[in-house]
């Protein structure tokens, strides 16, 4: 295979904007595109390694694997060596259980599973998490460990008829891609379906390639090379955390990688222009430059407060850089001398490097040894997670009734999330809503004591017309001993979800006085304030690396506010027989809200009480309204 200095030259220009959005420079929103780029120069590479050897029929499945091996093992082991230790020094409990579970999921690379099933990439919590990055590792291992055997098996039936299959494999993945980024988003980014069809981009292009073409208008070359890397820069800069990712706006930098690699030659500017020496360098460590960058900013973030300034970022991505060259010329090129490291070698080296880390990662996710043994002060008391919280509603409460709405409900991890607070007795008040409705539960139960109070809720907006909650309010509606409705959610954070031609202010006022025209009384609860930290980083610190992180600005809080709170405030004076109840106060002075109020933590995570903080909030919501108990 002919060297191109130019595909050096893009790799740098794929890992640059990937490290600058990670480090949080703003004016990268796209950087995460690099990721893109990099599936379709990884498609190219390898189809047209696979074509040269399937036409000489010299294709070998081991010989194959053994190359993906020497490319990507060494490198990432090494990595996630050197993150054990700081692992275990900078990172707080469940943040060491997290890892250890990613440690196993790499090992496998199934890391793209994990992370789907446990958080959102642009989740605040998703940055804390040393080995996020690697589940890009994971979608092309997971690819090509049935491309080759898939290419190799209908190549015997020639070219044409292999580009048609794979063709009606891009369109049904990029199909999958667009799907899922509307009803299932995470889906999109994280999982094989809705990424394959970035990889056989690059697929096409070495077919393309390999056959016999001629570049009769080499102007065209100019033209097409300059509109791909106007695509991708485009990209980098124009998108950002709301762009759906994988979907029909990917097609922008993976199209645009494509047009590079067809026309960009060194004799076109843009060839020229890639093949820098200074973007070849960067080329050249990229792969090393992309496994550094992500332990090194979520150890940094784990010991900060919010986001990094611009100088610790900018030495961090300074310092990815010094790493990368290091692992590049004492790790990656080592291994890729057969003379040094022969193949029996090289697979013993990976069996025994994946044991390792298999077992490593599966004691910190089964045992309590890394937690148990690490010494942490505790600051606060106070439960985090939602373990404890789950297991005190179902050990405390009833299961909800009726029948269809308990069969309906969300569980998690084998909790039902449909409790009421009596048992074998009508209830008397319905919180209805999201999570949000959910952690007030056991604070207005217990303070509600001549109430049976029962929590209904779905995991989106609770309004009459959400099909999600057609069977609670049908239920709600028609019963005569629900005298009380309270409607709760995550406001913020639901308004993007509302279908299409609607509007929060249109849904919230159909919904409040459907139920007012039932005869119900209804209280409209604001939200708690959302912290950008987790609580673990208030109730336990490392001495002498951090302190506990429990307070942010109120002005902040006021600003996430804004966008929902005048739109409650409005609906609720001018719909009758609504009272809002404004509980995000309750943990607020005039100048900070806090995670801990009278020396106990009030948090779970990021924005959902625990237990003590339902207890607290409840009873305030039952002391500033006391009708609610007579």
């Amino acid at each position: 295979m002919r060297y191109r200095r130019e595909v050096d030259g893009l790799r740098a220009l794929a890992v640059l904007p990937v490290i600058l959005f990670h480090a949080g420079f703003r004016a990268f929103g796209g950087g995460f595109v690099g990721v893109d780029v990099f599936f379709v120069i990884s498609g190219y590479l390898i189809t047209t390694i696979l074509i040269s050897e399937l036409e000489q029929g010299k294709f070998s499945i081991v010989d194959f694997y053994e190359r993906r091996a020497r490319r990507i093992l060494p490198a990432l082991f090494f990595v996630m060596l050197t993150c054990l230790p700081f692992a275990w020094f900078f990172l707080l409990p469940e943040d060491i259980h997290r890892f250890a579970q990613s440690l196993v999921a790499v090992s496998l690379f199934a890391s793209n599973l994990l992370f789907y099933r446990t958080s959102g990439y642009f989740d605040t919590l998703a940055e804390l998490k040393p080995l996020l990055h690697t589940w890009s590792l994971a979608v092309e291992e997971q690819y090509y460990l049935f491309f080759p055997v898939l290419l190799s098996v209908i190549w015997r039936f020639g070219k044409r008829r292999v580009l048609g299959f794979l063709v009606a494999l891009f369109v049904a993945s990029l199909f999958a891609a667009q799907w899922f980024s509307v009803i299932k988003p995470m889906a999109s980014f994280f999982l094989l379906p809705a990424r394959g069809w970035e990889l056989l981009i690059g697929a096409f292009v070495a077919f393309y390639f390999s056959g016999d073409f001629d570049r009769k208008y080499r102007k065209l070359d100019e033209v097409f090379s300059f509109m791909g890397l106007a695509l991708v820069v485009y990209s980098v800069f124009a998108f950002d955390s709301h762009t759906p990712s994988a979907s029909l706006y990917t097609l922008v930098p993976t199209l645009g990688t494509a047009l590079i690699l067809l026309f960009s030659t060194e004799t076109t500017a843009v060839g020229r222009f890639l093949g820098a020496r200074s973007l070849v360098g960067i080329g050249l460590v990229s792969y090393s430059a992309y496994l550094w960058h992500q332990p090194l900013l979520a150890f940094a973030k784990c010991l900060s407060t919010y986001d990094l300034s611009a100088s610790l970022a900018g030495f961090l991505v300074l310092l990815t850089f010094i790493l990368s060259y290091f692992s590049w010329k004492y790790i990656e090129s080592p291994f890729r001398n057969r003379a040094k490291f022969d193949r029996s070698n090289l697979f013993r080296f990976s069996a025994l490097g994946s044991l390792f880390f298999l077992v490593i990662g599966w004691v910190g996710t089964n045992t309590q040894v890394f937690e148990s043994s690490h010494t942490y002060v505790k600051s606060y008391e106070g439960d985090v997670g939602h373990l404890e919280f789950h297991k005190y509603v179902a050990e405390k409460f009833f299961r909800c009734t009726p029948e269809p709405i308990a069969r309906e409900a969300l569980v998690w991890e084998g909790y039902l999330r449909c409790m009421q607070s009596r048992k074998n007795s009508e209830v008397d008040v319905a919180v209805i809503g999201d999570s949000h409705a959910e952690h007030l539960f056991i604070g207005l139960a217990e303070s509600l004591s001549t109430k049976n109070l029962a929590f209904y809720i779905k995991g989106s907006s609770p309004f009459v017309k959400n099909p999600e909650f057609s069977t609670i309010f049908d239920h709600v509606l028609k019963s005569q001993s629900i005298k009380v409705v309270i409607l709760a959610m995550l406001w913020g954070g639901r308004r993007q979800s509302l279908p299409k031609n609607t509007t929060l202010e249109k849904e919230l006022r159909q919904t409040l006085q459907t139920l007012v025209a039932s005869g119900k009384t209804v209280y409209l609860l604001d939200d708690v304030p959302k912290f950008p930290f987790p609580p673990e980083r208030c109730k336990f610190y490392v001495p002498g690396l951090s302190s506990p992180v429990c307070h942010m600005d109120r002005i902040e809080l006021q600003r996430n506010e804004r966008a929902y709170l005048a739109i409650l405030k409005k609906v609720a004076r001018e719909v009758p027989g609504v009272t809002f109840a404004g509980i995000g106060n309750s943990l607020c002075n005039e100048w900070v809200c806090s995670m801990v109020h009278h020396g106990s933590l009030m948090y779970r995570d990021e924005n959902h009480l625990n237990i003590l903080g339902s207890k607290f909030v409840g009873s305030e919501i039952v002391r500033q309204f006391p009708k609610l108990n007579e």
